[in-house]
């Protein structure tokens, strides 16, 4: 019985643990070994990766450009750029159904007439002449003699200082908003163009085969451009993976479709580049190539972002597991690749916009429209490419919940009080 003098000592907050009872971990860092479920799907998903990443660089070794056929020189043509200084009328000799014509004064700032002005004509076509006194503007130099001033002719703008200003508005914006992540994604789409152009567009025109050198491309691309941008981790592998088979749906699926609806690729486009080459194009492989590159980017966006929402769902709710955990992502996936889709769609419409203007105005029906070449092979690509946005929501939330479902589930700051109390 205590007494004044010996007061019952406080009641202790916090129960000493028992030696011989190890106390449930309070954080969420996911430290020591990992689970056997989470051993074998890591395992697995490296035995699928690391062969395909292999593959891929010797792809880009096998298919590097090399010298190619030789372009035809006849069908080059130069071209330099020059400053509008003056514009003045002048009567047509070369087009008479033109409203009127203009001379104008152009100094050259480059080719061998480079400091000189020369005068070339322009035609003005219903009521307005395409270039004027101030334009900064390109010329082709349309005769056999480069020094001769009559052989120079206006054929377009200057873009590249609004280009630059936009650009840097774009990663301005992007550093803005994402940091460290957004030059992280600066950087993977630095390595998305080098891919495109020192390695997709020199092989195509040295005579390699366009699908092959589309698969080693979008391949290269993602595998670099989603690891530089995500990190090495378990969902950045997932979101990898789930591009794949993806990826793989699309090809077979373009590869069938195109053969069935008989798209050769044969147009105004691939003859002018096969009079530039000298040499045949295949035309089915060029629809291909552009099929599966065309895809990446919103396959890329579809996995990342479902693989994400697994993660986020699993820390949430740290008891939301199997089943559950898929139904849930899925509820998010459907919802992202129907805006995902129509995105795909209207960006493959707004490609063919003049085409389309075109037919609308010529009364041709809708069936006549579909059916062409041209207009069945965007078809084609926007259907196909659908078909694998939609097949990679449900393929890359199986694979992420295959992954995270082994793995200790993180306390939550609540969890971690209850624990300890």
């Amino acid at each position: 019985m205590p007494t004044s003098d010996h007061p019952a000592p406080p009641r202790a907050r916090h129960r000493r643990a028992d030696p011989a009872v190890p106390l449930p971990h309070g954080h969420g860092h996911g430290h020591g070994p990992l689970a056997p479920t989470e051993r074998r799907v890591r395992l697995l998903i490296a035995a699928l990766l690391v062969p395909c990443a292999l593959a891929t660089v010797v792809g880009l070794v096998l298919l590097a450009p090399g010298a190619g056929p030789a372009t035809d020189e006849d069908s080059t043509v130069p071209r330099v750029d020059g400053h509008v200084t003056a514009a003045v009328e002048a009567p047509c000799t070369d087009d008479p159904a033109a409203d009127g014509c203009l001379t104008l004064t152009v100094e050259l700032s480059e080719g061998p007439l480079a400091g000189n002005r020369i005068e070339t004509p322009v035609s003005i076509v219903r009521g307005s002449a395409p270039f004027g006194a101030g334009d900064d503007v390109v010329l082709a130099v349309t005769g056999p003699d480069p020094a001769n001033p009559g052989d120079y002719e206006v054929v377009d703008f200057q873009r590249g200082s609004p280009l630059l200003v936009i650009a840097v508005v774009f990663a301005a914006a992007v550093l803005a908003l994402g940091a460290r992540r957004g030059a992280a994604a600066l950087l993977a789409l630095g390595l998305t163009a080098a891919t495109l152009v020192l390695f997709v567009l020199p092989a195509i025109l040295a005579g390699q085969d366009p699908l092959a050198v589309a698969v080693v491309g979008c391949s290269t691309i993602m595998f670099g451009a989603l690891y530089l941008t995500h990190g090495f981790s378990a969902r950045t592998s997932t979101a990898v993976l789930g591009t794949l088979v993806s990826l793989l749906l699309i090809g077979v699926l373009g590869a069938v479709f195109s053969r069935l609806a008989r798209l050769t690729g044969a147009g105004e486009d691939t003859a002018n580049l096969e009079a530039v080459l000298g040499a045949d194009v295949d035309g089915r492989g060029l629809v291909l190539a552009g099929l599966l590159i065309g895809a990446l980017g919103a396959l890329d966006d579809v996995t990342v972002t479902q693989t994400t929402a697994v993660w986020e769902l699993r820390a949430a709710d740290p008891g939301l597991r199997g089943a559950a955990l898929f139904r849930s992502a899925m509820r998010i996936g459907r919802d992202h690749v129907a805006s995902a889709v129509n995105t795909l769609v209207l960006a493959y419409a707004g490609t063919t916009l003049p085409l389309l203007l075109l037919f609308s105005a010529a009364q041709r029906g809708l069936g006549d429209v579909l059916t062409t070449q041209v207009v069945a092979t965007e078809v084609v690509r926007t259907l196909v490419g659908s078909v694998g946005l939609v097949a990679a929501v449900p393929v890359t939330t199986a694979v992420a919940v295959a992954v995270i479902g082994g793995r200790r589930a993180a306390r939550t700051p609540a969890a971690t009080v209850a624990a300890g109390a």
